[in-house]
């Protein structure tokens, strides 16, 4: 089996980092991607992820990445669900594993 999520796209929310209970630097950041396909007026809509972001490659996103930075971000797809009032909710979100600045600025490849 495999957990893998690919994604490039521009960054509306800039992450900023903060420190967990253990120590650890995490950050969030939203990433829109452009659709592959147009609607019925002929415009392309977007989707919109929410990327976790841990220790140097938070950091380092909270350093370089400004709202619209093109990025392209490696990572796994994480799953919680929940209940409320006896129905059950999915949440999604991405835990970027790599981050690549697509407009020239400073790689990272590890966490």
């Amino acid at each position: 089996m495999m957990n893998v999520f690919l994604l490039v796209g521009k960054v509306k929310e800039v992450p900023v980092v903060s420190t967990t209970a253990k120590g650890n630097n995490i950050a969030h950041m939203i990433v829109e991607a452009d659709r592959n396909f147009r609607n019925e007026d002929g415009s392309l809509s977007s989707d919109l992820f929410k990327v976790t972001l841990w220790k140097g490659i938070a950091d380092e996103c909270a350093a370089i990445c400004g709202e619209g930075s093109l990025v392209a971000i490696r990572g796994r797809l994480k799953s919680d669900v929940y209940t409320r009032n006896d129905r059950e909710y999915y949440n999604n979100e991405i835990i970027a594993e790599q981050v690549k600045f697509l407009d020239g600025r400073r790689n990272r490849t590890e966490g």
